[in-house]
């Protein structure tokens, strides 16, 4: 992309899209800094491509079966429980 401009319009309608409110001002504030970082893209592309093979190695352990806590041990240190479950305050 040689030409760096960002269309203000497309802005203001992603900006619609998302709901954000922007005056005239932020529009072309954005633009400016969407282009700036396409251009940051742009710089990327140049880079070269590094060939090499990495050796890696699994260093993970194989699974192994064993025994687990049991569900009253699990919740025996729970401040609260409701029917065998750990109970958390509501999120909303």
């Amino acid at each position: 992309m040689t030409d760096r401009s960002v269309d203000p319009q497309a802005v203001a309608h992603v900006a619609a899209l998302a709901r954000v409110d922007l005056d005239e001002s932020e529009v072309d504030e954005f633009a400016a800094q969407f282009a700036d970082v396409l251009g940051y893209f742009e710089t990327l592309d140049e880079v070269p491509d590094v060939e090499s093979d990495p050796d890696l190695v699994n260093v993970l352990r194989t699974d192994e079966a064993r025994e687990s806590l049991s569900q009253d041990e699990a919740l025996k240190n729970a401040p609260e429980t409701d029917e065998g479950y750990f109970e958390g305050p509501p999120v909303g």
